[in-house]
């Protein structure tokens, strides 16, 4: 089947089916005159609201339609809004109706400024949550390809197009005398990548995790800041006639002086403001707010240092990504704006200052057919040098072409700098924005071209599924980790799986030191409760083990009300999981404490609680050569402690065993076949996950009949374990219950228990405050 028939197919299947097109076609046709109506009577010297609403509806209209389009073929939607601007510029519109074209899209500087101010501010944002997808331990890695690629990636090409410029026809220059200086701004056009289009390409075709889309980012970074001040060079060359060395130094310096802060103070103090205003603004989204405010500050400062304001939102967008709380939220809330709004209008705004139509004779459709292959052929050449010095393999080496080969929306301001000063004629510029939009249309396909002839190495497919796994799990949605603990040994027990789960991923722990409230009469002890040096010394083993170098903030909080009301305090900052451990935290009989029940009642989320046997002294915590219990049934409160104890023993490093125990009945026959299948299945896929880390797994079936309380006690004592993990779901009503079970396990148990409830907790009967 061909590629036109599978779209028509896929049109078909559309619920408008075959007659979508004509809908939209039929709809353009009547918006248009009356657009062009409004835009000719609002028509004057001063930008329109009435006009930038019909400009913004229309980019929108046929950029989404056409980007819903291509992905229905198997194509980024940035390549139907590029198509988008083209089909509503000059090069189409234009041609069959230029009055209605001139109209609605007028050269008068009011009125561009305005659309252009409300694309460029969108492109800002979506380099904040391109930076928000960027591993920094994964671009430490890459960092010596990523800067080789992005300077043999503009030197190529810059001398290939400078030696165009020299060898170019008069005919294309403005000033024949100028030559040098339209020459190098040739070299400048053809060889920096858009980081911006760049970027809403390999986010769009899911490349963003693999080692080649985290260079190639990384490269067109570069490759923009790089151009910035390369453009700065040759437009103080063109503009007065001599080098601005201070202007080009303060440019370097500022720029190597803003990312030194950034990544250092600035990566403490925005983890910071995100915390403060999360926990202590009670206005709507103040998040949001904050890290906007963060983005412009940040922007405003690369832009006074002498580069593109996109570098500070990139590296915002960082600096929130390596934040460990609400990074998931802040990208759920703009990336719906970002790709309906901001992205149609500023990529159809590159088409439409593309006119082809200018392109009408054989002379300059063949420069700009030469123009296009030389960029090409530069970039690539470019790109495979820096490769290969870099380290990386042909194959590598030519997915990364593929991928900086896109010019886009950076060319078109390089051009339209020479247009301006006088140095590019209106035919160059034309076939230099012609060559930015083709190539940006040629690399979605080249790219994906590439990326099917280099499947993941081992390595790297074992990192993307395990991090397919921690993106759809319990553990990997955790940042925010509160730890209500005393100073006995399941305090202690809770404090150290708290700064387990929390070192990784660098994840705040907030402690309520209970001992104080419970013991209120006694002296105040200053400095840092026994919890918080647990939880920050297990955090730190948590953090080597796992190669991150992100500190973990632990903060100790004195509760001064009840320990309900502490906890509900606390729980509206929004924490993701409350750990408990405390003296006494059972009854005789398995039941639940008083204490552990107030505080669990004021926390409607995950639960888990520590329980260490009385005669326990020491922390009783996963370690080297401990051995895990994970019981598991299949279920989805056993998967979510299956988690916790991967992710526990990842960390220590620990064995892990697991015994499936069965909670279906049935006939003897049924208990041979169907059950028996069930439990091979459940333990082979809980093996899968832990081997995802590399960890030991042990596997055993609970003899059926026993109970599973009897069970699961027996095989802790006949594996000696060190802990027990159980996932458990907590019962409907105001007490804290999971069961008879885990009660009789709670009870009976010499091992060291965690009992984690994964799922949110039934609402319990409160009183009114």
């Amino acid at each position: 089947m061909g590629q036109g028939q599978r779209g028509r197919r896929l049109i078909e299947r559309w619920p408008f089916g075959r007659w979508w097109p004509p809908l939209v076609w039929t709809g353009l046709l009547v918006a248009l005159p009356i657009s062009a109506a409004h835009a000719e009577a609002g028509a004057g010297g001063h930008g329109s609201e009435v006009l930038l609403l019909i400009q913004v509806a229309l980019l929108i209209g046929v950029g989404r339609g056409l980007g819903e389009l291509m992905q229905r073929i198997g194509q980024p939607s940035v390549l139907g809004e590029l198509l988008g601007g083209l089909l509503l510029g000059p090069s189409l519109l234009g041609w069959l109706w230029p009055s209605a074209q001139a109209a609605i899209f007028p050269h008068e500087p009011a009125q561009q400024a305005m659309i252009e101010g409300l694309a460029q501010f969108g492109i800002l944002l979506l380099l904040l949550l391109t930076g928000m997808e960027v591993d920094l331990k994964l671009v430490r890695k890459v960092g010596r390809p990523a800067l080789t690629v992005s300077v043999f990636g503009i030197a190529v090409p810059f001398a290939c197009g400078f030696a165009l410029g020299q060898w170019m026809p008069e005919m294309l220059l403005p000033h024949p005398e100028a030559r040098l200086v339209a020459s190098l701004f040739l070299g400048t056009a053809l060889s920096i990548s858009s980081v911006k289009i760049v970027a809403v390409v390999v986010r769009e075709m899911n490349f963003m995790r693999r080692n080649v889309g985290q260079i190639i980012v990384a490269s067109a970074i570069i490759d923009d800041t790089l151009g910035w001040i390369i453009i700065a060079v040759i437009f103080s060359l063109a503009s007065r006639g001599s080098l601005d060395l201070r202007g080009i130094g303060q440019s370097v310096l500022g720029t190597l002086v803003f990312l030194g802060l950034s990544f250092t103070i600035g990566r403490r103090l925005v983890s910071i403001l995100i915390r403060l205003a999360n926990d202590h603004l009670v206005s709507a989204s103040p998040v949001v707010t904050v890290i906007l405010l963060t983005m412009s500050v940040m922007a405003l400062i690369t832009h006074l240092i002498g580069v593109h304001t996109v570098l500070g939102a990139f590296v915002t967008g960082v600096l929130v990504g390596d934040s460990p709380i609400l990074t998931r939220q802040i990208d759920e809330r703009l990336r719906g704006l970002i790709t309906s709004l901001f992205m149609p209008v500023f990529f159809g705004l590159a088409g439409l200052g593309t006119d082809l139509t200018q392109l009408h004779t054989p002379e300059l459709l063949l420069f700009t057919a030469g123009l296009i292959v030389i960029a090409s052929l530069g970039k690539f050449a470019g790109a495979l040098a820096g490769g290969k010095l870099g380290g990386l393999t042909r194959g590598e080496s030519l997915a990364l072409a593929s991928g900086m080969n896109a010019r886009g929306s950076t060319e078109v301001i390089i051009a339209s700098i020479g247009l301006s000063i006088g140095v590019l004629s209106q035919p160059l510029f034309t076939m230099i924005v012609t060559m930015a939009i083709l190539t940006t249309l040629a690399m979605p396909p080249m790219l994906r071209a590439a990326l099917r002839r280099l499947p993941p190495d081992r390595s790297e497919q074992a990192r993307l599924e395990r991090e397919a796994h921690e993106r759809s799990g319990f553990v990997g949605g955790l940042e925010r980790l509160l730890l209500a603990a005393d100073d006995s040994s399941s305090g202690r027990l809770a404090a150290r799986i708290a700064g387990l789960l929390a070192g990784p991923g660098g994840r705040p722990v907030t402690v309520l030191d209970v001992e104080d409230i419970r013991h209120a009469a006694r002296a105040s002890v200053e400095g840092p409760s026994q919890s918080e040096a647990v939880v920050k010394d297990a955090a730190q083993q948590g953090a080597q083990r796992t190669e991150s170098d992100v500190d973990v903030d632990v903060t100790t909080l004195t509760p001064t009300t009840g320990l309900r009301e502490a906890v509900e305090g606390e729980a509206r900052k929004g924490f993701d999981l409350l750990l408990i451990g405390l003296e006494d935290g059972l009854t005789p009989r398995g039941r639940f404490s008083e204490a552990c029940e107030e505080i669990a009642s004021g926390f409607n989320g995950p639960l888990a609680l520590a329980l260490a046997p009385a005669a326990a002294s020491d922390v009783p915590a996963p370690q080297h050569d401990a051995c895990i219990l994970v019981p598991v049934s299949g279920r989805g409160a056993s998967r979510g402690g299956a988690e916790v104890a991967i992710a526990l023993a990842h960390v220590g490093p620990a064995r892990l065993h697991l015994l499936y125990v069965s909670t279906t009945q049935g006939s003897a026959g049924e208990q041979r076949t169907d059950e028996k299948d069930r439990a091979d299945q459940v333990l082979a896929d809980n093996a899968a996950a832990a081997r995802r880390y590399d960890l030991e797994v042990t596997m055993a079936v609970a003899d059926a009949h026993a109970g599973p309380d009897i069970a699961i006690l027996a095989e802790a004592s006949n594996i000696r374990a060190d802990l027990i993990v159980l996932g458990v779901d907590r019962l409907q009503g105001a007490a804290l219950d999971f069961g008879a079970m885990i009660a009789a396990v709670l009870a009976a148990s010499e091992v060291p228990v965690l009992v984690v409830s994964a799922g949110t907790s039934p609402a319990a009967p409160r009183s009114n405050p």
